[in-house]
């Protein structure tokens, strides 16, 4: 279709391949194998072909979910289709079975982190994520103090090791983006300004700012910090050089962008008004995906259906409209470049 909407700054806008499922969808199975439709074609291409011809703006970027268990040739067949549709890759790498504040696990993290880093080298991927510094739902109890101070001290050292033994100096990896979770979700490191802490510490201990805060609305609205805080905090961090990757997505309900209560606007502009801000990416989960069961029993509001007749491609396709339209306003107001 004809795009109704051209992107007036230079911010590179895109999703999150989240939209249709991890299982049955964009996660592999146990032989690393993804799952295909009808048509034997891998999901993750079907559904973002579809999406990008609904979508009302053209899209630049795909950030796809990446699991090091993954079978490396159907990596390369989702990679060639998805630049095919003309989109540039970012991986976000997902981190499971082990706790990177934890010495003990030091090397499961490390192997992950590198067989991941490896294949984003080798297929020339140029950003990175990840939520490699706490293990997902896990029974460890929120740390603070000097406990605090040892979990930044032991994710330095893993990433570390990470960046030095997947060979990232001098490869086509340009930064790599550290993303914190929501209460729950993670324990420790749960807000924008615990994530930062290691983030600066990372970048100091590299001794330049090669590693970047993704800025999540919805884990920022969920974190118990208030907007203007969080606000205050990403222009801090943008000054510092430090801002990465922002995540338009609803607190919550991880759904429809309709249902944050005003989080995506204010984060999206206070991102916008420092200059750094880069890469926009929509996320949407789909509510009944069995493998996020663990979320629907943290937050019943997790589990509303949010999409009010729609499919959750148009779904996503609305939200990549109104993303675009805000970045077209700012930049009128000149708040963004033209």
């Amino acid at each position: 279709m004809q795009k109704q909407i051209i992107l007036k700054s230079g911010i590179e806008v895109g999703v999150v391949a989240t939209h249709f499922k991890f299982a049955g969808g964009v996660a592999p199975n146990e032989h690393g194998k993804f799952p295909r439709d009808a048509n034997g074609v891998l999901r993750v291409l079907s559904e973002m072909g579809e999406l990008c011809a609904i979508s009302p703006v053209k899209m630049k970027t795909v950030q796809l979910p990446f699991f090091a268990s993954a079978d490396q040739t159907e990596i390369a067949e989702m990679i060639k289709g998805l630049n095919s549709l003309e989109l540039e890759v970012h991986f976000i790498i997902m981190i499971g079975g082990a706790n990177p504040m934890n010495p003990n696990d030091e090397d499961k993290v490390v192997s992950q982190l590198v067989m991941s880093i490896k294949s984003a080298i080798h297929h020339g991927i140029r950003h990175v994520s990840s939520t490699s510094i706490e293990e997902w739902m896990s029974s460890d109890e929120a740390r603070t103090g000097e406990a605090f101070d040892a979990a930044v001290a032991q994710n330095v050292r893993l990433h570390l090791r990470a960046y030095q033994e997947a060979g990232i100096e001098g490869s086509c990896v340009k930064d790599w983006n550290i993303e914190f979770l929501r209460p729950g979700e993670f324990k420790t490191f749960t807000n924008i300004e615990k994530s930062w802490a290691f983030v600066s510490a990372m970048n100091k201990a590299l001794g330049k700012k090669f590693f970047k805060l993704l800025v999540d609305a919805a884990h920022c609205g969920d974190s118990g910090l208030s907007l203007e805080k969080n606000a205050s905090i990403i222009t801090q961090i943008a000054a510092a050089g430090e801002l990465g990757v922002f995540h338009a997505s609803a607190k919550t309900t991880r759904g429809c962008l309709s249902t944050d209560d005003g989080w995506i606007s204010a984060l999206l502009t206070a991102a916008a008004r420092t200059g750094e801000l880069k890469h926009v990416f929509v996320e949407l989960f789909d509510h009944s995906d069995a493998t996020l069961e663990l979320l629907h029993q943290l937050e019943s509001g997790f589990g509303i259906d949010t999409r009010d007749g729609r499919t959750y491609t148009q779904v996503v396709a609305d939200g990549l409209g109104d993303i675009s339209r805000r970045l077209n306003n700012l930049t009128a107001r000149g708040i963004l470049k033209n």
